[in-house]
């Protein structure tokens, strides 16, 4: 069996079990350096190319926009294929690293945990330094509950996009399957904006990591349960068909199909909401509120959130990585 195997979602894979398990090891401990090189930068230029290009020579622009997706994909999978192709060790080598640069869950909670201290000082205004950071909204003239609710949602919501989701594809296809979803979330993140120029160039782009996402937030959601579950020693926060009917309910409410299921599910796991007023570009957006109204985020359950974030991480591995051996065995036995 050659190592380059490892790129196939239905090769024999199981060799090669100790690559993702030591990119979530060095995950876990160094997180993200500053200033080490990162794929996503390269996904980013491809990005660029690829928009000029597909602008300049296709008149439509939603189709436009579907030439830009399958180039970037394109692009991505050949670049990844040929770099596993080096000699085994360096190709091991560049292997680990892929699936290490691919998660972020470490970086997630040691960038939450260090706002969280601040907010714990209240301190205010390097709190929102910190926070702001994080997401895409003005968070400049936000209170302290404000800055806590946001620091709350962004964790919630980046369960899944910064570790499930992109676990769940580099079980079922490799490196390769990992950064086709990377590649698809960074074309919606610079692309899949309901606003000029992106209105229809766009569509094509949010569309796919709509469909990507779509199993893994759901998922999500009922890891966290389990893990709120585990950590409060078979105390679970709700019944589970309660619980479940308040989540969807929630998440349908939001625009995303997608990321009101961690979220929802954080809020009602934790009883505070999330949503509510919002400011982008310096218009106030209310967003639809999740959870027990009228309840507040505190440091303290900032703190549990965490927790339960990291309990969901090792789970979402153990319980994936699990599948994954028995999915890529029968598959392999059947071929």
């Amino acid at each position: 069996m050659r190592f380059a195997e490892v790129l196939f979602p239905f090769a024999d894979c199981t060799a090669y079990w100790w690559i993702p398990l030591a990119a979530l090891l060095l995950e876990a401990v160094i997180g993200d350096p500053p200033g080490w090189p990162h794929p996503v930068r390269a996904i980013g230029w491809l990005c660029d190319g690829a928009e000029s290009l597909g602008r300049r020579l296709i008149p439509s622009e939603r189709i436009a926009g579907v030439f830009g997706v399958c180039a970037v994909l394109c692009g991505t999978w050949v670049s990844v294929r040929l770099l596993l192709l080096f000699p085994f060790f360096i190709a091991a080598v560049i292997a680990v690293y892929l699936c290490f640069a691919g998660l972020a869950l470490g970086q997630l909670l040691r960038e939450g945990t260090a706002a969280i201290i601040l907010l714990e000082r209240e301190d205010v205004e390097s709190a929102r330094a910190a926070i702001g950071m994080l997401v895409s909204r003005d968070v400049s003239r936000a209170d302290r509950d404000a800055l806590c609710r946001t620091l709350a949602e962004t964790l919630a919501e980046n369960v899944n996009d910064a570790f499930i989701a992109p676990f769940f594809w580099l079980v079922l296809g490799g490196p390769a399957g990992l950064w086709l979803y990377k590649a698809a979330s960074t074309m919606d993140s610079m692309w899949g904006y309901p606003y000029e120029p992106w209105t229809r160039f766009g569509t094509a782009a949010a569309r796919l990591d709509d469909a990507l996402a779509f199993i893994p937030a759901r998922l999500t959601a009922a890891l966290l349960y389990c893990s709120a579950f585990l950590g409060r020693r078979g105390n679970a926060p709700f019944a589970f068909r309660p619980w479940f009917a308040r989540v969807a309910t929630d998440a349908r409410t939001m625009k995303s199909p997608n990321a009101g299921w961690p979220m929802a599910a954080c809020a009602w796991i934790h009883r505070a909401a999330m949503g509510g007023p919002a400011v982008y570009a310096g218009s106030v957006v209310q967003k639809p509120v999740l959870g027990p109204p009228g309840t507040v985020w505190t440091p303290a359950a900032l703190r549990e959130l965490c927790e339960n974030i990291r309990r969901t991480g090792i789970l979402g591995a153990l319980s994936l990585g699990g599948a994954g051996f028995v999915f890529h065995d029968l598959i392999h036995g059947l071929s």
